[in-house]
């Protein structure tokens, strides 16, 4: 797999593969042997770079700042996003033909990267569950603790006469015992 993907990352252009403008025009993404090579010797990352800082180096630029016809500001910065779309989906039909051969090449590799996505993906749910527990049994705890705090007046009797000493006696310690 690495081998044909080299073309793509490398300076050698991979197998099966023309320059853009090369026999029978450009090539286009969908189609076997979709250019991974672009214009001058680039790759398609290399190209993608490229146009990803031509659209910041067109907003910044001097001459857009400086400018005065907004609809020519415009057109050159719709111009470079295009660019830059343009070579990011040729870039995601390259990475998606790799993984179509990975799949018929390999099936067994792509059970096996879903079964690793599902067990991340659990581990990931279960370790949120357990955080919402945690908090679950912290608000718990604080209801629990209002409620008896709550609880406490209303389980005193009405105030009568005695209720003043009824109170104050229920806080001393017990009377010790004497002995028989």
């Amino acid at each position: 797999m690495s081998s044909s993907m080299s073309g793509m990352f490398s300076g050698q252009q991979p197998s099966g593969t023309h320059p853009v403008g090369g026999p029978g025009g450009p090539t286009q993404p969908g189609f076997p042997g979709a250019a991974t090579r672009v214009q001058g010797g680039n790759t398609l990352v290399d190209e993608l770079e490229a146009s990803f800082e031509a659209c910041f180096a067109s907003l910044v630029s001097q001459d857009y700042v400086n400018g005065t016809d907004q609809e020519e500001i415009r057109t050159g910065v719709d111009q470079c996003i295009q660019k830059f779309l343009d070579v990011a989906r040729q870039t995601e039909c390259f990475f998606l033909q790799k993984r179509l051969q990975l799949s018929v090449q390999k099936p067994e590799q792509v059970v096996k990267e879903d079964v690793s996505e599902l067990r991340n993906e659990l581990q990931r749910k279960e370790l949120l569950v357990q955080k919402h527990l945690s908090k679950l049994h912290h608000w718990q705890q604080v209801l629990e603790d209002v409620s008896v705090q709550h609880r406490k007046p209303s389980d005193l009797p009405p105030p009568g006469p005695l209720a003043f000493l009824e109170q104050a006696s229920a806080s001393l310690p017990p009377a010790p015992l004497k002995p028989n």
